[in-house]
Parts: C-alpha cells; sequence; structure tokens
C-alpha cells in the first residue's frame, strides 16, 4: 500500500504540480507587479499595527462582539506553516533531494508569497458571517466565486481530511519522535498527552485556538531562529562553501551529494509547499476571520507568512544540516537527522532543545491544522455532533495514530492529500485572480491618494456584488 502511494505521489509531483505550481506563482507575481517584493514595508506595517492594537479595523457593528485581529490570522497560519516541515521537512527534502533541495524550496517561496496573496485576498473578499466571527476559505469563494458547488465540496472534503487529519499526524509522528530521540519516552505515552492538550484547546474554538497561536507562534520562532543564528555564526566561515554546494545541487553540477535534478526539485517544492502552503488553499481558510477595512490587507500579511516560513525558519533549519555535514549519512532522515546536526553544533542540549522546539512548534500545526477542517466541516454542515466527531478524530484518534505508525506512512499520505488538494484551489484561484488584481489596483489607488488606512465596498464590484455577504 505504501509503495502504491510513493508512486502516485511521484506522478502527481513529478509530471503535474511543480510546472502548475511555479507557472501559476510567476503568474501571479506578474499580473500584481511583484506584490511580494513592492509592497514587503507595507506588509511589515499592517502587522505591526494590528499587533499593537490587538484589532481589526471594522467597527464592532460589524464584526460582532468577538473579532479576530489579523495579527491572530496571521499567528494562526503562521503556526500551521512553521511546524514539521521547517525541522523534519527540510531535513527530509535535504536526505532524499541534496542540498539542491534547499534551492527549490527558496524559489517556491518567492514566487509562491504572490500565490499566498491571491488565495488570501479572495478568502477575505468572499467571506461570511458565523456567530461572533468571519469564516471563508477556498471552499467558500468556489461556491460563490465559480458557482461551482461540487468543486467546492470536494474541496471542503480535502481540506478536512488533508490538515484536520492526515497532517495532524505527521505532527504527532515527529513530536514522538523527537522525544523519543531526546529522552527515550514512549510514543504511546506521548501521544496521549498531545492528544489530551490538543482536545482542550480545539473545544474551544477559533477564539481559543487563536490566543495560544498568538503567544506560541512567536516565542518559538525568535528561539529557533536565535539558536541557529548561533550555529552559523559559530561556522561562518563554511557559509560560502554551503550556498556553493546548494546552488550546485540545484543544478545538477554536484551531484555527488545529492540526487538527480528532477528528485532534487520534486523535493524541494513538495517540502516547500507542505511548509509555507502557499497554493495549497489552507491559510485562505485562517485569513477569512480576519477583520479588516480591505481584503488586500490580509493578503498582504499572510503573502509575509511565506517569507517568515521558508526564507526564516527553513533555512535556519537548513544551514545547521549543511554545515553538519551529516545530510550525507544514510541512516538519518527527519527530525532524527536535525536533531544529530544540532548535536555536533551544541552538544547534547541540541537534541533536547529540538525536541521542545518541534514540541512547540508541531502542537501549534495540530491546532491550526484543526481549524482548517473544522470551517470546511461548517461548509458541509451545521450538525453539531458531526463537528464533535471530528474534533475527537483530529485531535485524538488520528494524533494517537501519528504517534504509532512509521514516518514513510504518514509522509506519504501527507502528500499525496497535499497534491490532490492544491490541484483543486489551483483551479478556483485562476479563475478569480482577477478580483484580486482588481483589488490590489484599487488598494495602491487609495494608497496613492493619501489615504492611510484604504477601505472596499462590494459596489466597487458590481458583477459579484450579491455574492460579498461581508462588505456593506
Amino acid at each position: 500500500m505504501n509503495e502504491l502511494i510513493t508512486h502516485i505521489n511521484d506522478a502527481l509531483w513529478g509530471y503535474v504540480l511543480i510546472g502548475v505550481l511555479v507557472a501559476c506563482g510567476l503568474w501571479f507575481t506578474w499580473k500584481t507587479k511583484g506584490v511580494q517584493f513592492r509592497m514587503i514595508g507595507e506588509m511589515f506595517r499592517l502587522l505591526a499595527d494590528s499587533a499593537i492594537s490587538g484589532t481589526g479595523t471594522l467597527s464592532d457593528k460589524n464584526a460582532g462582539h468577538k473579532h479576530i485581529s489579523s495579527f491572530q490570522a496571521f499567528a494562526v497560519s503562521v503556526a500551521t506553516r512553521v511546524g514539521t516541515g521547517n525541522l523534519a521537512g527540510v531535513a527530509t527534502a535535504i536526505a532524499l533531494g541534496g542540498p539542491g533541495a534547499v534551492f527549490w524550496m527558496w524559489v517556491i517561496a518567492l514566487i509562491g508569497s504572490a500565490t499566498a496573496f491571491v488565495e488570501s485576498t479572495l478568502g477575505q473578499l468572499f467571506k461570511q458571517r458565523h456567530k461572533d466571527s468571519f469564516i471563508g476559505g477556498p471552499a467558500y469563494y468556489i461556491l460563490k466565486g465559480l458557482h461551482c458547488k461540487w468543486l467546492a465540496v470536494l474541496f471542503a472534503i480535502l481540506m478536512t481530511i488533508t490538515f484536520g487529519l492526515s497532517y495532524n499526524s505527521i505532527q504527532s509522528n515527529t513530536i514522538c519522535g523527537a522525544m523519543q530521540e531526546a529522552f527515550g519516552w514512549d510514543p504511546m505515552i506521548v501521544g496521549g498527552i498531545i492528544a489530551l492538550m490538543a482536545l482542550v484547546i480545539v473545544f474551544g474554538g477559533i477564539h481559543r485556538i487563536a490566543n495560544v497561536s498568538a503567544v506560541l507562534v512567536p516565542v518559538m520562532a525568535i528561539g529557533y531562529f536565535v539558536l541557529a543564528v548561533v550555529i552559523v555564526a559559530m561556522n561562518i566561515q563554511l557559509i560560502p562553501h554551503v550556498l556553493k554546494v546548494i546552488v550546485g545541487s540545484a543544478f545538477g553540477l554536484e551531484q555527488g551529494v545529492g540526487g538527480a535534478i528532477g528528485a532534487t526539485m520534486m523535493n524541494g517544492v513538495k517540502r516547500g509547499l507542505f511548509s509555507n502552503e502557499a497554493g495549497e488553499g489552507s491559510a485562505p481558510n485562517v485569513a477569512a476571520t480576519a477583520t479588516v477595512s480591505h481584503p488586500v490587507k490580509q493578503g498582504l500579511i499572510q503573502a509575509l507568512g511565506v517569507f517568515t516560513d521558508t526564507l526564516l525558519v527553513c533555512s535556519c533549519t537548513a544551514f545547521v544540516i549543511l554545515v553538519s555535514g551529516l545530510y550525507s549519512v544514510p541512516e538519518l532522515n527527519g527530525i532524527a537527522l536535525t536533531q544529530a546536526a544540532l548535536h555536533s553544533e551544541v552538544g547534547s542540549f541540541g537534541p533536547i532543545f529540538i525536541a521542545i522546539a518541534i514540541f512547540l512548534f508541531a502542537f501549534s500545526s495540530i491546532i491550526g491544522n484543526y481549524y482548517y477542517g473544522e470551517a470546511n466541516i461548517r461548509f458541509m454542515t451545521s450538525r453539531p455532533a458531526v463537528l464533535t466527531v471530528y474534533r475527537l478524530f483530529s485531535g485524538g484518534v488520528l494524533v494517537m495514530f501519528g504517534a504509532l505508525a512509521s514516518l514513510e506512512i504518514v509522509w506519504n499520505l501527507g502528500d499525496l492529500c497535499m497534491a490532490l488538494l492544491t490541484a483543486c484551489n489551483l483551479v478556483a484561484i485562476i479563475a478569480l485572480g482577477k478580483y484580486a488584481f482588481r483589488l490590489l489596483d484599487d488598494y495602491r489607488s487609495q494608497k496613492r491618494n493619501g489615504i492611510k488606512e484604504p477601505t472596499f465596498h462590494r459596489s466597487q464590484l458590481p458583477e459579484i456584488e450579491k455574492d460579498l455577504e461581508c462588505w456593506e
């Protein structure tokens, strides 16, 4: 069974999705005039304003008694991005594809951030009211924008399976592997503790998830970044060689340290997408919950999340592994490779630090992944019993499955789900991207006219005005 899934993944990733992802990223970069580069200052301004104020910019009568701020929505999305993919995923990509896989992770992040902008802007545009917060995502913009119910339902099913179930088993598997490596703890016991903690949080809903993520994400990202910078500084003389190896391996010039160029690219793109999720259709689910005055605001903030994830955190892991030189040891893969690399640099403290870091990274991903599934469950049905069953499976059953299953099976299942989900979302954002482009032009026009905080009204898009519920 595992071998069959591997063959299907190779076919999907090797011949279809890589080309489509890169083409879409380039297309969106061109149509937005390089939004991810030209407006990076605005991205930081919006994020800082939201983090300081702790609120959105719509009045309470429009947002409801409670609301999710731009920073909280950013934190939840980064919580799902900054996790297993950054520590175990990068190591797996290097082990299977060589150092050149890091180069292709950078490429998919640089062009994929434009894709992330488009999908998150669409998530905001087509969001709907739900109790005391907003709700939205690809299922909603497929239904309201494309008027294609079967595709919307298919996406909702795939999102629920991929994030709420499959990805949570990957996060749990990595936590348990790290704890066993560092402390010798039984995976079954660790899995049970993780499941119990996750269930307590997910039964509290999006507000509890957002509050927990807003605390965990900055702490874990800053702590890991500081350690990585210290290690790189200790080995600064090796950095030119590391960069040469990465670029050489990416184009098949250093094949002694990597696989064929096709395998290098495929592993880099797969692990890059698993980590930054650009184009996968996940971030729009939480981007839609934010309270903002213009859809482009959250699109810009979510685009910044791709840079944070891949160019910052993933690069930290990659440099630590490559500086250690252990990436060529056949027995090391996944989180074990990252732990071994840190052990070689900072001694016995390394594996322990990684075990703690991966717990924070992966646990925050578990609760963030859960919400993505919840948003899509709510799209399909409002029955409380269905949501309760989903919570038990996402936070409990699949967490325990990941704790006990092999590394190969959980990653292969995750890759297959990711491929199907991404293909479904790309169809939608290619068709609806024109609205994101028009919104961006409007936002830039208002900024040029001296308006510090641009606003949007649904009458500005008359052809779809009736489908825009939240922009009176």
